[in-house]
């Protein structure tokens, strides 16, 4: 080796130490969310990266390949934690099995909670929808969907519910169910079908109410996947002119129902507010500032009609960078 490549290497090495030592000064925010695949949990994992480049944050991006995965969610954590980072970003993906692993987090780290709690007092801030209030709109806006079909509000309605125990998706039903309770005395709920996070489940659920309740004219389908099985089996059964479906969260696919009639309306959420502002809050927490304990990013329902305005487009078809 001559006396130039020695040098050429010596200072490559060098780089290297560099530039390792510059990313390790850097603080460490993991964001755990329930399902990497999940378009609307890459969008949160966007603004999440958004604001680590904002704030020279190193943000390891975490989840399990499905909201189903309660285990593996719980592993993640345990490992994000073993990692020693300076605050850590969860969205639990069920409310009793994730209470004590965060609880173990935050003896030794800041724990920031977004979308859905957890049985836990340990976070330090927590930033999501009001689930309540957005169910409740959800009723509203099914409501309005089902006279414009049926020329009146009467009807069965069901709802289709993503995992059983997620604090977020129950939130949603609760507010749904109490919203119709209070306000449509016409509609009645018939049934609440509960899946396992699979859009297929869906599918075979929505199929199910369509078959067992022929005076069915709404369904509330309480997460994205549930909103795509349903969107599928009211296509396939050429039911969007009698039944009226609402769903939350968005992505290609529901968008193109909701332009097709198939869907309804959608109450979208804010996904990259929340991954952006958790790890800004995060970062504001491992450094000891004060922070808010609750923050409401905000749900908006679009129906067909005010899709194609700008503040629609850009809740409906957010960019993954």
């Amino acid at each position: 080796m001559n006396k130039r490549t020695l040098i050429l290497a010596a200072f490559t090495m060098l780089a290297a130490q560099t530039y390792t030592a510059l990313a390790d000064d850097r603080p460490t925010i993991p964001v755990i969310v329930k399902d990497t695949t999940s378009f609307y949990w890459q969008i949160v994992l966007a603004g999440a990266r958004s604001a680590g480049k904002e704030f020279n944050v190193n943000v390891p991006e975490l989840g399990a390949q499905s909201e189903g995965d309660i285990a593996g969610q719980i592993s993640i954590l345990e490992n994000a934690v073993a990692g020693k980072p300076a605050a850590i970003v969860i969205s639990p993906t069920q409310f009793s099995a994730l209470g004590k692993p965060i609880d173990m987090a935050a003896k030794s780290t800041k724990v920031i909670g977004i979308d859905g709690s957890a049985d836990t007092k340990s976070f330090t801030s927590f930033l999501g929808t009001d689930n309540i209030a957005g169910g409740a709109a959800a009723a509203d806006v099914l409501a309005e969907g089902v006279k414009q079909k049926t020329g009146k509000i009467e009807g069965d309605v069901a709802v289709l519910t993503n995992i059983a125990g997620q604090d977020s998706g129950d939130r949603r039903v609760k507010g749904f169910v109490d919203e119709i309770k209070a306000k449509y005395p016409g509609l009645n709920v018939v049934a609440n079908k509960v899946a396992d996070g699979q859009a297929t489940t869906a599918l075979n659920n929505m199929n199910d109410v369509i078959t067992a309740y022929p005076k069915l004219v709404g369904v509330f389908a309480n997460a994205l996947v549930m909103g795509q099985g349903a969107g599928q089996a009211l296509a396939e059964n050429k039911a969007q002119n009698r039944i009226t479906l609402v769903s939350f969260d968005s992505d290609d696919k529901t968008v193109k129902m909701l332009s097709d009639g198939i869907i309804y309306a959608l109450a979208v959420q804010n996904p990259f507010r929340e991954g952006h502002d958790a790890v800004e809050i995060a970062l504001d927490a491992s450094r000891g500032k004060s922070t808010p304990s609750n923050i409401d990013t905000g749900v908006t329902v679009i129906t067909k009609a005010d899709m194609d305005t700008d503040a629609s487009k850009a809740l409906l078809s957010p960019k993954v960078n």
